[in-house]
């Protein structure tokens, strides 16, 4: 993903310069949160940890990265530390509306686990996650991913609380769970993150999620709000038109079965690691509805459908129920469809580089606050990929193929007759930036830091 940074027109030395711009105005922006210096110097600490080579980012390696004797301080900064991650929950959302927001931009919903050992971190128990593919001892956390055509980070977060933990008092005040929350289901906690946004003023347009979150509450709740959607669904789950010109009644999939051969169209849900994903598309308007129905701010016309992908592979099909403005073409519905692509991107890459799920503390309050931080560092690199890639490239010397700064080159000038000698890569000390570096492996510099 570091590497990603340099596809654009920004040099390393550029690159370089807004890393540490950014971190710096990070650490500025969080230092309000901690009463104490050396507990905003601990979370300054472990933003950088977050950032190096380390391959799990347990308490005894930040702490050795950061030069401690032991996890104490780290341990504290999660745990015992009086400070407040929904603040810095809502700091990492403005930081992300600030440099990736756009108005059409796509609220994605989903969920990873997060394997444990043992009965006593917070919310762990025997669940089914997407992570491992199966029921196993884990906790679940729900998030919100921010995806605009600037780039993506998470916004928003939350443990779910099973009802086992929800309804037993003394597991809950062993992992200090706070008196005011309650059992809450995914949905539902889906619900509230949606809500958080709306109140905050985040510019989006959309929202997508799979099928635990396709219907019920949280339909009716993105209708009153103005916002469109695509959701996932059951192949049971039973469509109704109201379309005269065009009927359509019975569960989703045999509603896919008798769409003739002319229905479908082959798009692409955006570009993956393999290319671009293709599949046959077809999307059956429903009903054309009046928003002022739903109490929505501004009235107007909206459609219900239902979106369907096949696989080219198999033929296995996925079913989504669809709110959008009325005549909006299937183009756009699978590009928001496709756009939940993105948060999975997000959970691979800040579990595999930055250590979301290394997180060895077992309270309430130290879940939030280390998925917390985490999602600040990933917020920092998806701005500073974004400015990267914004940067126009020097231009180049046609000779050379390097960029010209030598005084004489110019509009009318010839290269001095000398010949120029090769500048050799410059070393990468920052931890975070060791990826960038275009040297082959076992080269040295001759250049000293």
């Amino acid at each position: 993903m570091i590497q990603d940074l340099m596809t654009g027109g920004a040099s390393l030395e550029e690159t370089l310069s807004l890393w540490a711009a950014s971190l710096r105005e990070a650490k500025r922006r969080i230092r309000p949160l901690f009463t104490q210096d050396r507990v905003a110097a601990s979370a300054g600490q472990f933003v950088d940890v977050l950032l190096g080579n380390e391959p799990r980012k347990t308490g005894w390696m930040r702490a050795e990265a950061a030069g401690d004797r032991g996890p104490w301080r780290q341990q504290a900064l999660l745990g015992r530390g009086r400070w407040d991650a929904d603040a810095l929950r809502d700091i990492v959302r403005d930081h992300v509306v600030e440099h990736l927001g756009e108005d059409n931009a796509v609220l994605v919903i989903d969920e990873t686990g997060f394997l444990k050992q043992g009965k006593a971190s917070c919310g762990v128990g025997r669940q089914y996650t997407g992570s491992a593919g199966k029921i196993t001892n884990c906790q679940i956390g729900v998030f919100a991913s921010y995806v605009s055509t600037k780039g993506h980070a998470l916004i928003d977060r939350a443990l779910y609380l099973p009802k086992a933990w929800a309804s037993d008092l003394l597991r809950r005040k062993a992992a200090h769970v706070p008196e005011t929350v309650e059992f809450a289901t995914k949905p539902r906690l889906a619900q509230g993150m949606i809500a958080r946004a709306i109140a905050a003023n985040v510019p989006f347009a959309w929202v997508a999620a799979d099928s635990v979150y396709g219907v019920g509450e949280l339909e009716t709740a993105l209708r009153r709000a103005g916002k469109g959607y695509v959701l996932g669904v059951a192949a049971n789950h039973w469509f109704g038109s109201l379309q005269a010109a065009d009927l359509v009644a019975g569960e989703a999939r045999d509603v896919a079965k008798a769409l003739p051969a002319e229905a479908w169209k082959r798009l692409s849900a955006g570009h993956g690691t393999k290319g671009e994903r293709l599949y046959d598309w077809a999307y059956c308007p429903l009903a054309d509805l009046d928003a002022a129905d739903y109490d929505a701010p501004i009235p107007s016309i909206w459609t219900r459908g239902l979106l369907i992908r096949r696989s080219l592979a198999n033929g296995e099909c996925a079913y989504f129920t669809t709110w959008c403005p009325a005549g909006t073409s299937i183009e756009t519905l699978v590009q928001v469809e496709g756009t939940r692509w993105r948060v999975e991107e997000g959970f691979e890459t800040t579990k595999n580089e930055l250590g979301l799920d290394h997180n060895e503390s077992r309270s309430w309050h130290g879940w939030h606050r280390h998925v917390s931080l985490v999602m600040l560092v990933y917020a920092v690199m998806a701005a500073v990929r974004w400015q990267a890639n914004a940067i126009t490239p020097k231009k180049r010397c046609r000779r050379t193929g390097q960029a010209s700064a030598h005084p004489l080159v110019g509009p009318g000038n010839s290269a001095p007759r000398h010949k120029a000698r090769p500048t050799p890569d410059l070393p990468c000390r920052h931890p975070c930036l060791v990826n960038l570096s275009t040297r082959p492996p076992g080269s040295r510099s001759t250049l000293s830091p």
